[in-house]
């Protein structure tokens, strides 16, 4: 008889706001020993968005492997925002700066006070305009539910997402997601999920709310997506030509029930061309979890 593995699960809340709220992520140390199928037993016993599963590596400070409750990803931010954030208070960070081994290649980490920050790529666009009729309908929305002047964008700094700007609090607030819908188009496009915000009505200290749906990962709706912010920065940035580094995004404010996170996006620059993102925050130990594999 095999005998049964017992892993230790601790859950932080990533993307707090003022310490409260935020995106729940399972963090486990030691993973080396884990298997593929082990990893995905463990995160679909969780039960989270993402869990993340951190090794030792020979080309960064740490590997890192993420899995939703039904496959494994290439990054997620607030899985990595918790990881950081619980090396950093056990110490096992050495400085201020780090890095991430990924099935995608490394990133930089930063740690900046009580934030951690993980890097990103610059941004590519494409424009899904052919399906545009099939993307609102698939939200419960109209083009005239959309910000003017404001195009739909597929973005990616690492992830690809769908950015939708709507008009106003209300219209973000008032979707009607038609979640096998969102999941073909974004199989159709190879993405995450969409990421819709607005940068309507809003305290001045934050540039954009926003909600985000990603059915195709078994996600149907997040509190918070550190790898969704950096490409939403990236377009206000270039499409919307608000000419700032850094952005301020609020998440999950207008979920069921509300869980409002707060992301610090800081863009690189070399001649107002985007080079590359940091993107980051806050991760709060909120329990534990034990499981057998």
């Amino acid at each position: 008889m095999t005998e049964l593995k017992k892993v230790t699960v601790q859950i932080l809340n990533a993307f707090t706001e003022n310490d409260k709220g935020g995106n729940p992520a399972g963090v486990v140390l030691d993973a080396d020993a884990l298997s593929h199928n082990d990893k995905l037993h463990v995160a679909k016993k969780v039960g989270l968005s993402e869990t993340a599963f951190i090794s030792r590596s020979n080309t960064a400070d740490f590997k890192l492997d993420f899995y939703t409750p039904t496959k494994q990803i290439a990054h997620c931010g607030h899985a990595t925002i918790a990881a950081f954030s619980y090396l950093k208070q056990l110490g096992k960070l050495k400085g201020n700066t780090s890095s991430k081994e990924t099935i995608d290649g490394n990133r930089k980490i930063e740690i900046q006070g009580a934030l951690a920050f993980m890097e990103q790529l610059a941004p590519t666009y494409v424009d899904p305009v052919e399906r545009e009729n099939d993307i609102l309908n698939s939200l419960g929305l109209t083009k005239a539910d959309l910000l003017p002047n404001a195009p739909i964008k597929v973005v990616n700094t690492g992830n690809s997402f769908l950015l939708i700007p709507v008009k106003d609090v209300k219209t973000l607030q008032d979707i009607t997601p038609h979640f096998d819908a969102i999941e073909n188009i974004s199989e159709a496009y190879d993405l995450i999920g969409y990421y819709v915000f607005t940068t309507d009505a809003l305290a001045h200290e934050i540039d954009a709310t926003t909600r985000m749906f990603a059915p195709r990962y078994g996600i149907l709706e997040e509190a918070g997506t550190g790898m969704a912010a950096g490409p939403l920065a990236s377009y206000l940035y270039d499409v919307l030509q608000i000419k700032k580094t850094t952005f301020q995004i609020q998440q999950g404010k207008y979920m069921l029930p509300p869980s409002s996170s707060a992301i610090e996006v800081q863009l690189q620059l070399e001649n107002e061309k985007i080079t590359g993102l940091m993107a980051g925050g806050k991760g709060v130990v909120t329990r534990k979890l034990e499981v057998n594999v």
